[in-house]
């Protein structure tokens, strides 16, 4: 199929560590696809890191060239991560244990800040991101760009847009506040954007963005059963937190459609008011056995494995719902999914 009729589509990229090689597999599938042109990209944390590996390859040799960009900027997450990786933690007969490395990790990050562990500021993602990607690179891409991160003082998301997309916002946005410090730009300090845009909508919205989004879904939304064991309530617990801001965005745009669906706005509101066609990858489906450590299991081994269960999971979404693309319809059900309930 020809460049000028393929299908115009936003991506929403969420964050979720390690598990952010799952999207790098639906992202290498969706490149390959020329019915499908990608015209912009909201992400945050991981997503982010996805985001600008992907742009900046875009950018320099088109899709070949973000297939590339996207693989040397894991491959180099993994050289870097290595002797961080908790590979040797989850393979480890008492990884589920109270007691475990990790779980020992997690609880001393509760009674000492990074300010105090780590007084020389060691960031490996930082490294990974200067030796793995050109920003300028990034600058010139076609692909309109929204990483998003929270201001800590003001507790409001920050979305850096275009020519604000720099390493430091991108550190910014995937800034966990137990593990880096806070993220200084232009005298604002920011946290990780999970907390209040995972990944945001709202830029599609006032944007020149498509309005078909794909949403590539790493924490899953629901999850039967009440957990119980220390480790348990912390999955749960982080995902709850890390998609409580999506959840409410989707909400206020199932109720925007249920208003303009039954009628209920007037001629002058309704040129207000655009509709975004919301589709999604899940992946939060495909990676809920995971537990939370795995997220900073950066083996190459298992990020091969996400990326593949990633082409899987887009291979899948392109047979069964690709074809929503360009009829003005959603794929997912929002009002049954977010409003209705």
């Amino acid at each position: 199929m020809s460049k000028s009729k393929a299908k115009p589509l936003s991506l929403a990229l969420q964050g979720g560590g390690a598990h952010g090689a799952f999207t790098w597999g639906v992202l290498d599938r969706l490149l390959e696809e020329q019915s499908i042109e990608i015209k912009a990209i909201t992400a945050t944390s991981a997503g982010a890191m996805n985001a600008v590996a992907l742009t900046a390859g875009y950018a320099k040799g088109g899709r070949d060239g973000a297939k590339a960009g996207l693989e040397t900027f894991w491959r180099t997450v993994s050289d870097m991560g290595a002797p961080f990786s908790t590979s040797m933690w989850t393979q480890s007969p008492f990884a589920s244990l109270p007691f475990s490395p990790f779980n020992a990790a997690i609880a001393f990050t509760s009674i000492a800040s990074p300010y105090e562990f780590n007084p020389f500021d060691l960031n490996p993602l930082r490294d990974a991101l200067d030796k793995a990607i050109d920003f300028e690179a990034v600058h010139h891409t076609p692909i309109d760009l929204f990483l998003s991160a929270t201001d800590i003082e003001s507790g409001r998301v920050k979305v850096f847009h275009d020519g604000e997309v720099t390493r430091d916002a991108v550190l910014a946005s995937a800034c966990l506040p137990q593990t880096f410090r806070a993220v200084e730009i232009d005298g604002h300090a920011y946290w990780d954007g999970g907390y209040m845009g995972n990944p945001s909508l709202f830029p599609l919205i006032y944007g020149k963005a498509p309005r078909d989004v794909l949403l590539v879904l790493l924490n899953p939304i629901a999850r039967l059963g009440i957990p119980k064991r220390v480790p348990e309530i912390q999955d749960r617990l982080n995902e709850i937190t890390f998609n409580a801001s999506l959840i409410g965005e989707l909400r206020a745009i199932a109720f925007v459609q249920k208003l303009l669906d039954d009628g209920m706005l007037k001629e002058p509101m309704m040129k207000k008011y655009q509709r975004l066609n919301i589709h999604a990858v899940r992946g939060g489906q495909v990676l809920r056995d995971l537990s939370l450590q795995t997220k900073y299991d950066t083996s190459w081994v298992f990020l091969t494995s996400l990326r593949d269960k990633g082409r899987t999971a887009a291979e899948n979404w392109l047979n069964t719902c690709s074809s929503y693309l360009g009829t003005g319809t959603s794929a997912v059900d929002l009002r049954k999914e977010f409003l209705d309930a």
